[in-house]
């Protein structure tokens, strides 16, 4: 991959906002899968909340254009973004019904450290001492939140971890690869994922019909569909109306501005995700909890390039130039 050149046509403020309110609606959203999850299957809410969205999602893009308009420029990049994506969200769903949302968040949200290593080691960009000690710190952060070697840590709490591996590639294409796309092209693309992983996944359940011994994660990810009424149809459309928000939000985010920026912002997700695991779950974080998400925040930090004030005075004369 090569990196794109550092164009004026950035837009960060646009970015930040996009990033900020996109990641309150993603914790609002997972919020809302783990509070449906106790009632549905993984599957099942990807199909049926796939399903919902799709229209709405074709009315957005023939609004805007005609169906050759719904085509991405780049489809196996497109493809390859939304199926790191579909599978970051499987690992971090499949962690929900175990962990608290806040655990869960802080472990997802070592992307951005991800982000700066993936970088270094894709676009081959340098590692500043800077970069390399936020990799060290963001690293002590998650041995805070996860407690390796402790009667709280169990195999499940480094699902979102691998997700955040995921997540930060994910990420690196959209800014690489799929920077000229239109985002509800990517959202298009993302829930068709969704749709398809769902449909493979229960139609082999269906087949194959393991069971469960009772445990919540198994009857997430291996139980059979549940009726749904009213009530759970309604939270499907709203969880449906969501992931077009934010899949597109979050992608315009990531194509207006640096990776590393944005995914400062991102952070955003770990205050939002703390406070609806209090409001809905009655989740207060551990001490040890909130001092790792403290630490990962201030990795992430780190790894953002800040502009020189020299370099910022001469960027702004050139736009007001």
């Amino acid at each position: 991959m090569q990196a794109p050149p550092d164009g004026s046509d950035d837009k960060t403020t646009l970015g930040i906002v996009l990033i900020v309110g996109s990641v309150f609606l993603m914790s609002f959203g997972d919020a809302l899968v783990k509070y449906v999850g106790a009632e549905l299957t993984l599957w099942q809410i990807f199909v049926t909340r796939s399903l919902v969205a799709l229209p709405l999602l074709v009315v957005l893009l023939r609004a805007g254009g005609t169906l050759a308009a719904m085509r991405p420029k780049a489809v196996s990049w497109v493809s390859l973004r939304s199926l790191l994506l579909v599978a970051m969200w499987i690992l971090f769903y499949a962690a929900l019904p175990v962990l608290d949302l806040a655990v869960a968040a802080a472990a997802l949200y070592t992307g951005p450290l991800f982000i700066a290593l993936f970088q270094a080691l894709l676009i081959r960009e340098p590692v500043a001492p800077r970069r390399r000690a936020a990799l060290l710190l963001g690293f002590a952060g998650v041995l805070i939140v996860l407690r390796p070697g402790s009667a709280a840590f169990s195999l499940t709490t480094l699902l979102p971890l691998a997700a955040a591996a995921l997540y930060a590639l994910a990420m690196i294409v959209t800014r690489q690869k799929c920077r000229d796309e239109r985002p509800l092209v990517l959202s298009l693309g993302l829930t068709l994922a969704f749709l398809l992983a769902g449909v493979l996944a229960s139609g082999a359940l269906a087949l194959w019909s393991p069971g469960s011994d009772g445990a919540s994660i198994q009857r997430f990810l291996l139980g059979a569909w549940a009726p749904m009424g009213p009530r759970t149809w309604a939270l499907v459309a709203l969880m449906a109306l969501l992931i077009v928000a934010i899949t597109a939000g979050v992608a315009k985010a990531y194509q207006s501005a640096p990776p590393a920026t944005i995914a400062t912002f991102d952070y955003a997700y770990l205050i939002f995700a703390g406070v609806w695991g209090v409001l809905l779950f009655g989740e207060t974080p551990a001490a040890t909890t909130l001092i790792g998400m403290l630490v990962i925040a201030g990795a992430g930090l780190l790894v953002v390039r800040w502009p020189r004030p020299a370099c910022a005075a001469t960027a702004a004369r050139r736009s007001a130039g």
